[in-house]
């Protein structure tokens, strides 16, 4: 692990173990001692640290922990620790469908209703790193076109005025295909992560399911531990003996 990952990994340990007073981190030259490193090395963790959204460096008052990165049991994976400015999406296809009778199911669809389905390559630093398929109910969004999906599917549905409530997110480890490997640009068999994403609006609605294939996917989550939970599973342990 490279000196500025320890760093970031070490950092974000302390800030949710409540270490620093009033959320205020040490300034880089102290943060320099403390680690050995130079300050380029403290100034690359720091702006990771940044673009995750978990810190903020006000010239002249310091650095500061954002209130909002501690509510969240995601602290980032290898997409979100980018800023959007990072983040390209290239488009493969764009067709409006009837749903199939699955389709319905999961989009509590009436008889003969459409759905858009589309498939993006997103590209982080110059390097493609996932391919997404995604499906959303066209009743929706009649509106949905190409340059929408080239930018932000969150921006684009808050813009509607909907609101969305939160993402049902399933992992399941996978090995590329030869045509998956032609998107992403790299030999067919390597391992990669797929990610299912279920995004509900405040009212219950499914606007989005979404398959990605992620190449070098990582996470790091916060994950409090529930001592009855574990209890109940001692005990369960035990009864099955």
């Amino acid at each position: 692990m490279k000196k500025a990952e320890f760093i970031t990994q070490d950092l974000l340990s302390k800030i949710f173990q409540h270490n620093f007073v009033a959320g205020k981190l040490p300034n880089q030259r102290l943060l320099a001692q403390q680690y050995s490193v130079s300050r380029d090395t403290i100034q690359n963790a720091l702006r990771q640290l940044e673009d995750m959204g978990i810190i903020n460096s006000v010239q002249g008052a310091g650095i500061y922990v954002k209130a909002s990165a501690l509510q969240n049991p995601l602290i980032y994976n290898s997409l979100t620790k980018n800023p959007y400015s990072h983040i390209q999406s290239k488009v493969i296809f764009l067709h409006k469908v009837h749903a199939s009778p699955e389709e319905k199911r999961v989009f509590s669809l009436n008889s003969d209703q459409y759905i858009w389905i589309f498939q993006r390559i997103r590209i982080v630093n110059m390097r493609i790193v996932q391919i997404e398929t995604s499906k959303m109910p066209f009743y929706l969004f009649q509106d949905l076109d190409e340059s929408v999906i080239e930018h932000s599917i969150q921006k684009y549905v808050q813009g509607t005025e909907l609101d969305i409530s939160h993402y049902i997110t399933s992992y399941t480890p996978i090995v590329i295909d030869k045509h998956q490997a032609e998107l992403l640009q790299c030999k067919p068999h390597l391992p990669a992560m797929k990610i299912i994403n279920r995004c509900l609006l405040k009212d219950g609605k499914l606007y989005e399911y979404s398959e990605v294939i992620a190449i070098d996917y990582t996470a790091t989550y916060l994950v409090p531990f529930n001592k009855k939970i574990h209890s109940e599973r001692q005990d369960d342990t035990k009864t099955h003996r």
